[in-house]
């Protein structure tokens, strides 16, 4: 059933225990329904629960940016159980295979650059609403996209097309009275699934230094879609 109530909307793509979820209490606790959307239906029930214990009217969607259509239908069942989207966040991630960059194939590139396509999916399939609404879109990217990390070979070239993609969204929906911009995080996300990966396979290695609190970039994405001015927030505690 359709809510016809104006009370904003954020749809949340890439909802995990870390940022993704944090972004989803931060935008609730101030008035925000939430749709959170993501592969992991297994997950949903606990995260919707903890959403509603805190008063969000908040609503589950599984989602697998991968494969075509999948945002696009998302994003009109967000639109049907809510009645809009004010704010877009897209956090899923790039599933591509890490070797050096002087190592990188073109048929790895290839692959690679393939997992673009989604994010202009997804960014084209809310757009409508957002225009509607004088809305917002947020992208969240990593930190090699700014600063050399030849290690992560094929990443790298995901990471700066995703940035330069949100830059250049920012300048042409700007004039329409639109927001977008882009979240490029460098470190990891305290409780979220690669932190949790990493700590498993380094029990002893201390990684507090490098760690960022998912509480505060989600903060950090609050202030640039309410203040949409600056097209990107860099946070870096690694470089």
């Amino acid at each position: 059933m359709t809510s016809t109530t104006a009370q904003p909307v954020l749809f949340v793509v890439g909802a995990g225990p870390g940022l993704g979820m944090a972004v989803a209490r931060a935008f609730g606790r101030r008035g925000h329904r939430v749709a959170i959307a993501s592969r992991s239906a297994d997950r949903h029930p606990a995260y919707l629960a903890e959403l509603r214990a805190l008063g969000i009217d908040a609503e589950a969607f599984v989602v697998d940016a991968a494969r075509p259509g999948s945002l696009v239908d998302a994003a009109a069942a967000v639109v049907e159980r809510f009645g809009r989207i004010d704010v877009a966040y897209y956090g899923a991630g790039a599933p591509v295979d890490l070797a050096p960059i002087t190592e990188l194939t073109p048929e790895a590139a290839t692959g690679a650059l393939g997992t673009v396509a989604p994010v202009v999916e997804f960014a084209t399939a809310v757009l409508p609403e957002l225009r509607a609404h004088d809305g917002a879109l947020v992208l969240v990217g990593g930190l090699s996209s700014v600063v050399p990390m030849p290690h992560l070979g094929a990443l790298t070239l995901v990471a700066a097309a995703y940035r330069a993609y949100a830059l250049n969204l920012h300048a042409a929906l700007a004039p329409e009275g639109v927001y977008a911009g882009t979240l490029t995080v460098g470190g990891m996300i305290a409780g979220g699934d690669i932190a949790a990966s990493v700590a498993a396979s380094s029990p002893a290695q201390d990684y507090s230094a490098i760690t960022l609190q998912p509480g505060d970039l989600a903060e950090t994405v609050v202030a640039l879609v309410s203040e949409r001015s600056a097209p990107e927030a860099v946070i870096d505690v690694i470089s």
